[in-house]
């Protein structure tokens, strides 16, 4: 039964047990999410205290892991992934630290008892903020991912004997890499972990062959996918790399919307794709396939998507005032405001009610007075053939104050085109006039608007990627203003 005004709630129950039990911890509390019974621990930092917060080193998985699992068993301080000086580079180190003594990776300051792990969000495009996550919230996440992944994949008759293992494909440092951690430790396995300073398909293929467990998930970013989808059909989905992906029980895609045409190609393949919504401050994915995970609430409000659950976290750290405007209470019951704007709708083959996401609210200009979401421009234009992974940002102008810039890797778009030195060409829309492809970027984008069409193309070598795989608006921004000089006129 699905409550009213607005809001979907999930009530699915799965039969599975949690199968790892480290330390001599005790128990401070069972919890159930579809069928996982979650042992919450209570240590010498427990939720009425406080414990410190350690960096530990990012680039060493073990290192997180081993650091995660003692803040998980309550001796530990809790833990910030990070790269770069002050981290800490020693499993051993970085486990043995606790709270009673010891200064390792530097200690930044003290947090919540309950805070186990404690993620600095990208800044793609805000400033960065750190996100306090407890031990409930990410055992509740963890739990109710494989209890969404036996009901759409597995056969839930006896979980418990069932080895489950992931390859790790993302930084430690962001939540979906963390979280592939947290979910091997609540498996009791090893991750394979995929190495090398740059994704290829090939690498990929080779280490999910080191994976041994019956059950085999990973989770990526669209343009991992996109690089696997290339490979495989180039295989005629016969080769290493399409018998490796098809291997995998689930594969996670979040970060940022899934172009359909990935989804429609993988889905021709065979591949066990799952498209995850949320965000840090959810613990990771909170909706897999537009449908919310054991326990997690969605809503609408004025447009904007709202989450609430047990996976939300504490707030930011040190931040009280973003805090505040970020989570707000509503009869008791704490909400996040994701400030993506988004609506829900039936699934026609499911019959139940979904989550669309339409584009971050916040990512908004005003254009000739004219409001303009491009996260909405950019949807469209992503839809378009050949043009998956565009990015729209704003540019300055004289005449409009704004207007929407279209950035596209020239081997999407024109691979003859000739690049100067610094690997970046500009058009401006009257240079493209008799550019037919130009003409319908302009075309389906005035469905949002006459100000929605772009007014600047901006053909580069490569688009910048933030470590999380998302692309760097805020860098994509800054060059299209140096190379604009604020005289993008036409809107």
């Amino acid at each position: 039964m699905r409550p009213s005004r607005g809001v979907i709630r999930s009530s699915r129950s799965v039969n599975l047990t949690g199968r790892r039990s480290r330390g001599s911890s005790s128990v401070r509390r069972p919890a159930r999410f579809g069928g996982w019974v979650l042992a919450v621990t209570a240590g010498s930092s427990g939720a009425a205290g406080l414990r410190r917060l350690v960096r530990v080193d990012a680039s060493d998985p073990a290192v997180v892991t081993a650091a995660l699992e003692r803040a998980l068993d309550g001796g530990g301080p809790a833990v910030l992934p990070t790269a770069g000086p002050g981290a800490t580079a020693d499993a051993s180190a970085a486990a043995s630290t606790s709270d009673s003594g010891g200064s390792v990776g530097g200690v930044l300051q003290r947090v919540p008892g309950d805070v186990v792990l404690v993620i600095e969000t990208s800044g793609s495009t805000a400033e960065p903020k750190r996100v306090m996550l407890t031990e409930g919230a990410l055992r509740a996440s963890a739990a109710a991912t494989y209890a969404r992944f036996d009901e759409l994949f597995g056969a839930p008759g006896q979980p418990a004997e069932v080895a489950r293992q992931w390859l790790l494909t993302l930084p430690a440092s962001y939540v979906a890499g963390a979280q592939v951690l947290m979910r091997s430790i609540l498996a009791g396995t090893e991750p394979v972990v995929l190495g090398g300073e740059h994704f290829t398909a090939e690498g990929f293929a080779r280490a999910a062959g080191a994976l041994t467990a019956e059950r085999r998930y990973v989770s990526l970013v669209p343009a991992q996918l996109s690089r696997l989808l290339d490979a495989a059909e180039t295989e005629a989905g016969a080769g290493p790399v399409a018998l490796a992906v098809a291997r995998f029980d689930a594969i996670l895609v979040g970060g940022q919307a899934l172009p359909p045409s990935l989804r429609s190609r993988a889905g021709e393949l065979g591949w066990n794709l799952v498209t995850s919504y949320g965000s840090s401050e959810t613990s990771g994915g909170s909706l897999y396939n537009g449908e919310p995970l054991d326990g997690v609430r969605v809503r609408i409000r004025d447009g904007e998507v709202q989450l609430a659950g047990p996976v939300l976290c504490a707030g930011y750290l040190g931040d009280p005032r973003r805090t505040a405007e970020a989570f707000v209470e509503d009869d008791g019951e704490r909400w996040y405001r994701t400030s993506d704007g988004g609506r829900l709708e039936i699934d026609e083959a499911t019959g139940r009610e979904r989550l669309v996401v339409t584009g971050r609210l916040d990512n908004v200009i005003v254009s000739g007075g004219e409001k303009v979401l491009l996260g909405r421009v950019e949807g469209i234009v992503r839809r378009l053939p050949g043009l998956e992974g565009a990015v729209v940002v704003a540019a300055p102008s004289e005449q409009w104050g704004q207007v929407p810039a279209l950035v596209v890797e020239a081997s999407a778009w024109a691979p003859e085109t000739p690049l100067p030195g610094v690997g970046v060409a500009l058009l401006d829309a009257r240079a493209l006039a008799d550019d037919e492809r130009w003409r319908s970027v302009r075309g389906a984008t005035a469905a949002a608007g006459r100000a929605a069409r772009p007014a600047l193309l901006v053909i580069a070598r490569s688009i910048p990627l933030l470590p999380s795989g998302k692309p760097d608006r805020r860098s994509l921004e800054d060059l299209v203003a140096r190379l604009s000089h604020g005289g993008a006129d036409e809107a």
